[in-house]
């Protein structure tokens, strides 16, 4: 065990050796968000829980590699396979039945990572009071809201030419025209959140570690929350919870792999779908589907935000032989699954559902613990994919 949890300082000196060289050359900082404890003197490392932006050697590659293909050459068969993916609800249901809100906490860092998840006037708040008024030493992901990138497309939109200007001003206009019409057809429906301008939808909220965060911050705005998981414990929890209150949110039992199942808010009705660490638990076969199925329901211009477990995160290689379903896709000892994603696959699964990449990330991480003094590579994915404007008919 030792042996896989262990990782050689002199091997990891190197490794941060070579990205304190980089981060000398960029300003100190990484160009990419999530996090800057960078660790650059491998004296400290057990100094702080996590470190950042870790670099992996080839060697460390390798390592990875040979260790997934050892814990997966003994998979399940196939015939005891199916009752993980059909009893899956059961499972996920014990899970909190057993372990209620003690296992996951709040996650703080979500406006920081995922500003978009907040109309525009209160980001900067709700920034600032996840950063913990420390905003500088995390840089703000560029790029990657709505409001950023429209505006980055209007500053820098064709001007020289009158033409095009003109073309644009038409486009625009038509496209505006086409969301005021779809939003009045949204107004007119009966359902929860419907005379909001802003909605949320969160997928597999659990017992609302993410949901509670984003409710206690759009009250006194426009904005609603939805949230759903196919465990009726789940949300038996969070509707139980002393902050929920259903004039910003509404949870709802749902299992987003059933084709034929509908949600309480029309298609193309929602700005922001967010899945933390819930798409790895869906048998591989199946998340293409879910993704393109919960696409309809963002509006053009609506973005889905994703964080997830990442190839050869650290929980994948400490499976033991026996626990593997198929390639990369392991059972836990509680009967849920996880799926274990790279960039190249991420990137599909959401370009194949018609969304256009505004981020992706592979979040490299050195988790540490330092009582036992070990260390351990975790890898997360995260992205943000925005649904594409369609150029009106008319």
């Amino acid at each position: 065990m030792h042996k896989l949890r262990s990782f050689s300082v002199a091997k990891l000196a190197k490794a941060f050796s070579r990205l304190s060289s980089r981060l000398k050359s960029t300003g100190g900082r990484p160009s990419a968000p999530l996090g800057s404890r960078i660790l650059t003197n491998t004296d400290d490392i057990f100094k702080h829980n996590m470190w950042d932006h870790v670099q992996w050697t080839e060697e460390d590659k390798e390592n990875a590699r040979q260790r997934a293909e050892e814990n997966s050459c003994v998979q399940i068969p196939l015939k005891e396979q199916g009752k993980f993916d059909t009893e899956a609800f059961q499972y996920w249901d014990t899970f909190y039945e057993m372990h209620q809100d003690k296992f996951f906490k709040d996650r703080k860092w979500l406006f920081l990572e995922f500003p978009e998840l907040l109309p525009s006037g209160v980001k900067s708040q709700a920034t600032n009071t996840c950063l913990g008024h420390q905003q500088a030493a995390y840089p703000q992901p560029t790029g990657s809201s709505i409001d950023t990138e429209t505006r980055h497309q209007q500053h820098n939109g064709p001007t020289h030419h009158h033409r095009n200007t003109d073309i644009s001003d038409r486009q625009g206009s038509c496209q505006k025209e086409a969301l005021e019409r779809n939003e009045a057809a949204i107004q007119t429906a009966t359902f929860p959140g419907q005379h909001a301008s802003f909605r949320i939808l969160e997928v597999g909220c659990g017992v609302g570690n993410s949901v509670f965060p984003i409710v206690n911050s759009i009250k006194e705005t426009n904005a609603f929350v939805y949230c759903c998981d196919f465990s009726p414990c789940a949300i038996q929890l969070v509707t139980d919870h002393p902050d929920y209150d259903d004039s910003v949110c509404h949870a709802f039992v749902h299992d987003i792999c059933e084709e034929m199942a509908s949600f309480p808010f029309p298609p193309q009705s929602l700005d922001v779908i967010l899945a933390i660490f819930v798409l790895s638990s869906i048998h591989p076969d199946r998340i293409q589907g879910v993704v393109n199925r919960l696409s309809t329901y963002l509006k053009h211009g609506g973005v889905f935000l994703f964080r997830d477990y990442g190839r050869y995160d650290f929980s994948q290689l400490r499976f033991k032989k026996g626990r593997c379903l198929s390639e990369n896709f392991y059972t836990r000892g509680d009967g849920t699954c996880v799926y274990f994603f790279t960039k190249e696959e991420v990137h599909g699964l959401f370009s194949n559902a018609g969304l256009e990449e505004i981020q992706n990330l592979e979040d490299r991480r050195l988790q540490v613990n330092r009582g036992k003094k070990v260390a351990m590579h975790r890898v997360w994915m995260q992205s943000k994919y925005r649904k594409l404007y369609q150029p009106s008919l008319s």
